[in-house]
């Protein structure tokens, strides 16, 4: 081509119109169509733009050098100004254009330069860099409408992808993808090129490199982009080898870093494109200047992007090339010091990825990088204690997900990290606690003790294991040497074990119960050899070595166990699942302490469900029990596996269950139930189990099967009525007038045929109510009336009442008859075993019968006792006749309540009947001397009426009627009661103030009669169930008759002070659901409940907690209380300082409002001049630091002291 020809092209002049405008730079050689549309390019068609390119891509394709033409060279960069608007057929023929002529140029240029051609490399530079911008600004364009197109698709959300495939149909299915990748495959094959020969100075050869690297650059800005792999791997290809060969490195280095400064997706692509250009390019010193500049690097306060970035860098980097990133450790270790969490994460990060490179190459290497390791190791422990809790959660997760997946165990750092650890379960970031609890899993999960007892970590087993181990060494050294024996060694007997059954396939117990299975017997010692006992010394050190950790270890994971078993109450969904697992694993590995958890998950089922995090707690307490008692092992056949959740479950039901818990496992089953994760085998097995009489079957397992069937019938209460010929011939039958506690089951399994309340919605049953002559109803008759000394009774009359009032048409005439039988049972035994003792003709008053302060001193009973539990005497019965008249009075106590009840459903039923006659009545209207129904008459009464009816009933018939049988029993309960002295049998008192209260509570004329006597017998009553009980019965007296008890209040607080911890436990309940449901008034006894905060029974304690944390989402109540529980707490003489502190610290946690905070500041201040000592002041100072709202002049007066304010004063 004549020189006259070709365009006069300046790369820094072109550049320059490019950088200040694309629009500016001059073509006034292109094609007239394109010069007359430039003020409307959307109006050029592919037909128009079609005719304008042909011709010269048919001189390009002839020769590379006819993009020198003016008119041609002119006509693309005119094109490349309308790339916004032209149609992307257009654009990707341009694209086309360019990358091939200028690859066929590249090829041109190479064999001259190859072939030492000087004379053609000048006109080869001019064509490269004509080239190079045309593809430059091909490529930014192609970006910029790319990105426009995904901001204009992105918009319509709402649509939710209507119309899509429409859209994409008429904007054309082209993918700009294929020509980008071309593009870039032809800047790798340029910069291949012996550019230093065509390229006279560097500055000329960096401007060059820069066509290619700009858009690299620009491309990569774009996160769609960046996640392509292959765009990405061409882009990274562009950028090493400008690096590589031609000097880009300084320039990579600004743009790398400027990039993760404002990008935060460019983070882990910029340290993959730093690992290929060291590794494949070897070029490692551009990672060396980056880690140096980003070490030294000040980031803004309020920039929270670029570290973030730059952290995550620095973490992939050193996952992606250890080696490199190890080099700058010391520079990079400054970055602890920084103030931005996320670099301080990212140096953790980093020390956990290069100990994971380190112990993989520590054989290869020897012992030479030892010492990194340790340090890095101290590092990571250090930063346990960070400030920030994220940092704290790095180094936790470092472990977890790193350290303890590699092949070697670290043994003496396992064991620090384990106590690290459980110090952190007590952090108060909820996030830092649930990566302890994930951490210390996986400590368990990859533990290395497998050589011994099959891996599982029961402490029984290792330590007798440790004891065998000394002794033997013992044996083999001269006693000079002998060592003493570790602590770790003590002597501990085997914990019974809740669900030690659940793995018992074949075998029965004993008639009593069984034994509970025992861990296995230790090894027996191993022969000891007489000669040469050096190798022998040396292997049992190192066997009494692994014992020692083994047992340190598991110790740890039981101190752990009870920390997480309190997380089990957090607030925290995600904490609570992880606790969960915790203890799943536990129990995998046989760890004693793992039943704790499992018993007290089971509470988790209340987690109220009307949301999403109360809905995925209670599905994964199902799933852990599920996957523990639920799921058979491999290779058992239906049989087997039905047999064994049999036995699982009726496990559950065994060893020191309380009352609490088998009321959440009542709830568990029946859920399981509804869900159908027990099936209709098992259900056989339980039966078979409790129904057998032809072999032995222990009373554990008899009454274990009958307990989970009452729980399953809750769900579906068919399960018992298709078997109720089998309740009637054992449970009561011979078997369980033998056996009360199997009784006691049964009738609570009867009592779940016919559901009230809630639960009656529920469920649906085909059980039609029974007449009083039926074999059921006679049989629970019987046991109601059955003559036994045993305490066992009480429960058993009381679900065998409660069975009757759920199954019975007439429950109140059979209870009757059999309290009517019952009395002349009972009288007409005392007339013939003797006169009873003499007795007061009429009762002593209440205030005057202090004489109960004089009855001997009882055993204390247990701690968990249900309303209706009662004493049991530890000496033998002096007489024969009290008892009796106990089992009387309970009858008469349980029928009243179940009576109320009864009427209360009776009104519920009239309501529900009235109106279904109601909307029959408008359904279908009654037509002229049409006699009307029975549901007319019943619509005839008004529900006010019936009511009213009702309460009649229960405030005057029941115990003041002519008719009434209770009627008798009111005045002997106060009469017993009020004469302890001539009463004096422990079970006949607690049965009479018992029965007392219950009759208390169905007629207020009674109660307010025998108040002041039941508060005597709450006050002065020596036996600890009779003080719950009346405890209790206040509270439902609060409820029943709220105004005879609101003056009486005070008696309820005062057992928050009772001896017995199982009364304060009572008395803590019912108070929190009274105060919460709002049945009393709080009149400043509020502090009481706040001294439970710091009882020494940690169930009271907790309980308390619970309780505040529950008010104070009522409307302000902590903050209307708080100035009066201070004043009471600072003059309590028995709270110790400390305990005064923690229990305003956790109260003022409540005071988050500012206004609130400065009244109470204001107030407590106001205190400081009339504290006589310096306790009081001290008290009043330390809660005003704990107010977050601060005021001058209190600081000022607090800074004085004690003393200067008393002399003011």
């Amino acid at each position: 081509m004549d020189d006259g020809e070709r365009v006069s092209f300046d790369l820094n002049e072109s550049l320059k119109y490019y950088n200040d405008n694309p629009n500016s730079v001059p073509c006034t050689d292109a094609d007239p169509e394109l010069l007359d549309a430039e003020s409307e390019p959307e109006t050029l068609s592919n037909a128009q733009i079609n005719r304008i390119l042909e011709p010269i891509i048919d001189s390009i394709a002839v020769n590379p050098d006819a993009i020198a033409r003016p008119s041609n060279f002119d006509s693309l960069q005119c094109l490349l100004k309308y790339f916004p608007t032209i149609p992307t057929q257009a654009i990707g023929k341009v694209l086309d254009l360019i990358a091939s002529g200028f690859s066929a140029e590249a090829e041109i240029a190479n064999q001259d330069i190859e072939g030492e051609e000087q004379d053609t490399l000048k006109d080869h530079r001019e064509l490269l860099e004509m080239y190079g911008f045309l593809l430059r600004w091909a490529v930014t364009a192609l970006e910029s409408r790319a990105a426009d197109k995904a901001t204009t698709t992105a918009a319509p959300v709402g649509r939710k992808g209507k119309g899509k495939g429409k859209a994409a149909a008429a904007s054309g299915s082209w993918d700009s993808t294929t020509h980008l990748i071309v593009s870039l495959e032809t800047m790798c094959k340029v910069l291949k090129l012996k550019l230093i020969r065509v390229f006279v100075t560097t500055s000329e050869r960096d401007t060059f490199v820069s066509l290619f690297t700009k858009p690299v650059y620009i491309v990569l800005e774009s996160e769609q982009r960046a996640k392509v792999t292959n765009v990405r791997m061409h882009l990274f290809k562009v950028l090493c080898i400008a690096v590589k060969h031609h000097g880009h490195a300084f320039g990579a280095q600004t743009s790398i870093v400027q990039n993760l400064t404002y990008f935060e997706h460019l983070s882990e692509p910029m340290a993959e494109f730093l690992q290929i250009l060291s590794e494949q390019y070897d070029y490692p010193q551009l990672v060396d200047e980056i880690l140096r500049e980003l070490s030294n690097k000040e980031f803004n306060s309020n920039d929270t992007r670029g570290p973030k970035s730059v952290s995550g860098f620095i973490s992939k980097l050193s996952e992606l090339a250890p080696r490199l990133v190890i080099k700058q450790m010391t520079l990079l270790i400054k970055l602890l010091d920084s103030e931005s969490y996320n670099l301080r994460c990212a140096v953790i990060d980093v020390c956990g990825n290069l100990i994971v490179d380190l112990a993989k190459e520590e054989d290869e290497r020897g012992d030479s990088n030892k010492a990194q390791m340790e340090a890095f190791f101290d590092v990571l422990e250090e930063r346990f204690l960070d400030v920030n809790p994220y940092c704290r959660c790095k180094a936790i997760q470092v472990y977890t997900n790193k350290i303890l997946e590699l092949e070697k165990k670290f043994n003496k750092r396992r064991q620090k990290v384990a106590n690290l650890a459980v110090r952190s379960l007590e952090d108060k970031s909820s996030n830092v606690r649930r990566n302890a609890i994930k951490l210390l899993t996986k400590l368990i999960t990859a533990h290395p003790y497998n050589l011994h007892h099959g891996g599982i970590l029961t402490l029984t087993l290792w330590k007798t294991g440790l004891q065998v181990a000394t002794a033997n060494l013992d044996a083999l050294k001269p006693a000079i040497e002998n060592p003493p024996v570790s602590q770790e060694a003590g002597n501990e007997t085997v914990e019974s074990n809740l669900y030690d059954e659940e793995t018992m396939i074949e075998g029965e117990e004993g008639a009593e119960g069984g034994e509970s299975r025992k861990s296995p017997p230790p090894p027996p010692p191993p022969e000891v050899p007489e000669v040469d006992n050096s190798d022998e010394i040396i292997r049992l050190n190192l066997t009494r070595r692994y014992y020692v950790e083994a047992v340190r270890f598991i110790e740890v994971i039981h101190e752990a166990s009870e920390h997480v078993c309190q997380l089990l109450s957090s607030k925290n969904k995600s904490e609570v699942v992880e606790a969960m697992d915790f203890f799943k694993v536990l129990h995998t590995y046989k760890v004693e302490k793992a039943n704790d958890g499992i018993r007290r998950m089971l509470r988790l089922i209340w987690t109220k469900g009307n949301s999403d995090e109360g809905k995925g707690i209670q599905s994964h307490l199902i799933d852990i029990y599920k996957a523990l008692f639920f799921d058979a092992p491999h290779g058992f056949n239906a049989n087997e596996a039905a047999t064994y959740i049999a036995r699982n479950m009726i496990s559950l039901t065994q060893g020191d269950v309380t009352p609490a818990e088998l009321t959440s496992l009542e709830q568990l089953l029946s859920r399981m139930m509804k869900e159908g994760h027990v099936s209709d085998l098992v259900i056989h097995k339980l039966w078979q189990i409790y129904g057998v009489q032809n072999r032995s079957i222990s009373r554990k397992q008899r009454r274990g099967s009958i307990a989970v069937l009452g729980m399953l019938s809750l769900a579906d209460p068919d399960i018992v009525v298709r078997q109720l010929e089998t309740i009637l011939r054992t449970g009561l039958g011979p078997l369980g007038r033998s056996d009360l506690v199997l009784a006691r089951y049964s009738c609570a399994a009867l009592r779940h045929i016919s559901p009230s309340g809630r639960k009656a919605k529920d469920t649906h049953t085909a059980m039609t109510k029974l007449t009083n002559d039926h074999a059921i109803l006679v049989r629970l008759a019987a046991l109601v009336e059955l003559q036994t000394e045993s305490q066992e009774w009480f429960g058993v009359a009381e679900q065998a009442i409660s069975a009757i009032y759920a199954l019975s048409k007439h429950p109140d005439v059979l209870c009757t008859e059999v309290i009517r039988r019952k009395t002349k049972a009972v009288f007409s035994q005392q007339e013939n075993s003797g006169p009873e003792p003499e007795q007061e003709p009429e009762p002593a008053p209440a205030d005057e019968d202090v004489d109960m302060m004089d009855i001997d001193e009882a055993p204390s009973s247990p701690p968990a006792q249900t309303p209706a539990a009662i004493h049991e005497q530890e000496e033998p019965k002096k007489g024969g006749s009290s008892f009796p008249l106990s089992q009387l009075l309970f009858i008469v106590g349980h029928v009243a309540v179940k009576q109320i009840v009864h009427l209360e459903l009776i009104e519920l039923e009239f309501k529900r009947r009235k109106g279904e006659a109601e909307k029959n009545k408008e359904a279908s209207p009654q037509k002229k001397g049409e006699e009307p129904d029975d549901l007319d008459l019943i619509g005839g009464t008004t529900e006010d009426d019936f009511t009213e009816a009702m309460g009649m009933i229960r405030e005057r018939e029941l115990l003041y009627g002519e008719n009434s049988i209770l009627s008798n029993f009111g005045p002997l309960c106060a009469e017993i009661c009020a004469n302890n002295i001539s009463y004096k049998d422990r079970t006949l008192q607690a049965q009479s103030a018992l029965c007392m209260a219950k009759l208390m509570c169905v007629s207020s004329e009674y109660c307010e009669s025998n108040l002041p006597l039941l508060i005597t017998v709450l006050e002065y009553s020596v036996d600890p169930i009779t003080r719950s009980n009346a405890v209790i019965a206040l509270g439902d007296m609060a409820v029943c008759f709220n105004h005879l008890i609101d003056e009486n209040t005070d008696f309820l607080y005062r057992r928050l002070r009772d001896r017995d911890a199982s009364v304060k436990r009572t008395c803590l309940m019912t108070l929190t659901f009274l105060i919460l449901a709002g049945q009393v008034k709080v009149k400043g006894q509020l502090g009481e409940m706040a001294k439970c905060l710091e009882d020494s029974d940690k169930r009271i304690a907790d309980l308390s907690k619970m309780f505040f944390s529950e008010l104070a989402t009522k409307d302000n109540a902590v903050y209307n209380h708080f100035v009066d529980m201070f004043s009471l707490l600072s003059a309590e003489k028995d709270l110790s300082e400390e305990a005064f502190k923690k229990i305003i610290k956790f109260l003022a946690t409540f005071i988050e409002k500012d206004k609130h905070a400065k009244q109470l500041a204001d107030k407590l201040a106001a205190r400081l001049p009339r504290c006589d000592t310096e306790r009081q002041w001290n008290d009043v100072a330390y809660a005003l630091s704990l107010l977050p709202h601060k005021n001058e002049e209190i600081a000022k007066t607090l800074t004085t002291g004690f003393r200067v304010v008393q002399a003011s004063a």
